[in-house]
């Protein structure tokens, strides 16, 4: 059989930088047949006869059928932010669009064959609050598929965990938004951001199996919000640097401490591409339906994403793999927080308060979007063991 592509210049974020429209055209939700589940479970994606397959390349289709993955009361992982049914939102139809790949056949998420496949080994997911939100899918993807009586489950401020006993599989997450350090008591005073220095938190990270990074929207930050004050590369305190130079700076570190710290024969990495944001010309909120043709990764420039994407076709080798959900993703405008980031006490008065607000139209609702990039990266694990 022939690989499917993790990496690819052709789709995914190049397609995914065409401006938007000032209409904007949705799918209409029209059911198609059910697939075959049980035939699919426990096998690899298969290609449609193409001589390649980019499974992050096809369109959305919209299942009636399909029913939550999980129960996100009931999960112990989820944030308050990202429990949008909870906080009132009044539709569910955002987590019943399938991602069906133009070429592949990809298997439905399975968490019992995962954490089979996985037994004995522990993944580590790392960066931002972005990949926090696809940690807290991944635990309760795989909460929902086991007893809870067998599940340890860790809750810490910087990081979480949860640990499958039966299986001694262990999923961890630890927030490094930079991936490098941020010294936040730099004996100047100031906030710095050490371009050359990996995270002190990349400890943890080491001896892991399996990885899954980002680091993306904190890097474009403007100065009301962003973390640093000072750039520091090369023992120079810098306070201006273009972000595409910084960005880039920061991960090569990453991609040496990489090569350095992390055995090939051992661990397979991969490298979670920008998660798109929707908050320009059009707000998320009111949004039910995916957009059909218009992608929108605003506040992250094509130049940054760039960087990334070509730093990791350098690492083949050290089997690091891009996970390229930024086109797939950006169709999904409907499957944000938007308002229902925080418990309303299902009243009306809340809901006009929460619009004087901003909008959380960045992270994803959960059960949700990041369910399919848990998805995409079951079916490449099941590729690259």
């Amino acid at each position: 059989m022939d690989k499917i592509q993790h990496n690819t210049n052709t789709l995914g974020v190049k397609n995914a930088l065409v401006d938007l429209t000032p209409i904007v055209t949705l799918f209409n939700p029209v059911e198609e047949p059910s697939l075959n589940i049980s035939s699919m479970l426990e096998e690899k994606p298969t290609q449609k006869g193409h001589a390649e397959c980019d499974m992050f390349n096809g369109r959305w289709v919209y299942k009636a059928e399909d029913k939550p993955s999980y129960n996100a009361v009931t999960c112990p992982f989820l944030e308050i932010g990202v429990t949008c049914q909870k906080n009132g939102r009044p539709d569910f139809d955002y987590a019943k669009w399938r991602w069906e790949a133009t070429d592949c056949d990809i298997p439905l998420f399975n968490g019992r064959d995962m954490l089979e496949r996985l037994r004995n080994k522990r993944m580590v997911v790392v960066g931002d609050s972005l990949n926090r939100n696809m940690w807290e899918s991944l635990a309760c993807l795989l909460y929902s598929s086991i007893p809870s009586s067998t599940v340890e489950v860790v809750n810490l401020p910087a990081s979480k965990s949860l640990k499958a006993k039966d299986y001694n599989f262990t999923v961890e997450f630890y927030m490094a938004p930079f991936l490098v350090d941020l010294d936040k008591k730099h004996v100047s005073g100031r906030r710095v951001l050490n371009l050359d220095r990996i995270s002190p938190y990349s400890k943890q990270w080491e001896g892991a199996d399996f990885m899954v990074f980002n680091s993306a929207h904190w890097w474009t930050h403007g100065k009301a919000i962003r973390s640093w004050d000072l750039f520091r590369y090369k023992g120079k305190l810098v306070e201006d640097m273009a972000k595409e130079v910084a960005y880039k700076r920061g991960m090569r570190t990453w991609a040496s401490w990489i090569k350095k710290n992390v055995d090939p024969r051992k661990t397979i990495v991969y490298f979670r591409s920008v998660s798109p944001t929707h908050y320009h010309p059009h707000f998320c909120f009111n949004a039910t339906q995916p957009l059909i043709d218009a992608y929108d990764v605003k506040g992250f420039p094509k130049s940054l994403m760039d960087v990334i994407e070509n730093l990791t076709k350098k690492m083949t080798k050290l089997r690091v793999n891009y996970l390229n959900i930024t086109k797939l993703s950006a169709y999904r405008m409907d499957a944000h927080p938007s308002i229902y980031d925080m418990d309303m006490n299902n009243s009306p008065n809340k809901v006009e308060d929460n619009l004087k607000r901003p909008i959380d139209c960045s992270h994803w609702c959960l059960p949700g979007l990041p369910d399919t990039w848990n998805r995409l990266l079951y079916a490449s694990i099941l590729l690259d063991i």
